[in-house]
């Protein structure tokens, strides 16, 4: 498998620079050597394949041999708002939304949320958004909101097709999918507390549905990747 590395300013020469930990892999993990081929990204869509040229101690200068616009993003954005868990679950729950493709991550605030992400929390999440993005394949990174109140989050969202919030009901997934229209889908993951009364009558409000994810309690994590999953194997089925 061909190894990718995340160049963090668009890729418009003939040449591009490897630096910071990106470079450090390549020297000293992979330990390549002049000659040596991988693929670039810049989050803009394309995908580069490019040949070592010159080693120094913190950098790595590639020759861009082809320029290819690969596509591996959802056929519609996929948004996911989730009231984020505590500690190591926030990266792995940010992970695996980048392979499920998601397009954009949101952390709600809502009355029982357990941790509130500052701007350090956002931007190292940012770099678990590149190194899942490299793994995955795909393309364009995964854009991770700044942390938004429920209140806001859900009148948001008026323009998204459909809008799913996690809350114990009756309501199965397969009447909310048969509509097949254009436009983003919006999902909403509550904390592990749950969703006050007052929060999930301000999304019916605004247009959301509730669906349920079984009656098991479920972790934060485990119910926003079962919903991401959910909709975005529906939209990779239908193209649309």
């Amino acid at each position: 498998m061909t190894v990718r590395y995340f160049v963090d300013e668009p890729i418009t020469r003939e040449t591009a620079t490897l630096s910071g930990s990106e470079a450090h892999h390549l020297l000293h993990v992979m330990r390549a050597k002049p000659g040596d081929e991988v693929v670039l990204f810049d989050g803009s869509g394309e995908e580069f394949p490019a040949r070592v040229e010159a080693l120094r101690r913190s950098e790595a200068d590639l020759i861009i041999l082809d320029r290819q616009r690969v596509d591996r993003e959802l056929p519609s954005p996929l948004i996911l708002g989730v009231a984020l868990p505590k500690g190591d679950r926030q990266r792995w729950l940010v992970e695996k939304a980048v392979e499920l493709g998601v397009t954009r991550l949101i952390p709600l605030e809502t009355a029982r949320s357990v941790a509130q992400p500052d701007a350090k929390a956002v931007q190292r999440l940012g770099r678990a958004v590149i190194e899942a993005s490299k793994q995955c394949g795909r393309n364009r990174l995964m854009e991770i909101g700044l942390p938004t109140a429920w209140r806001e989050f859900v009148a948001s969202a008026a323009d998204t097709r459909i809008r799913l919030v996690a809350h114990p009901s009756n309501q199965s997934a397969a009447p909310i999918l048969r509509p097949v229209l254009p436009g983003p889908v919006c999902l909403a993951v509550g904390p592990e507390g749950g969703l006050s009364d007052e929060e999930v009558e301000q999304a019916v409000r605004c247009g959301w549905e509730t669906i349920s994810l079984g009656p098991r309690i479920l972790r934060i994590e485990t119910a926003a990747l079962a919903l991401a999953a959910l909709l975005a194997a529906e939209l990779e089925e239908r193209g649309t």
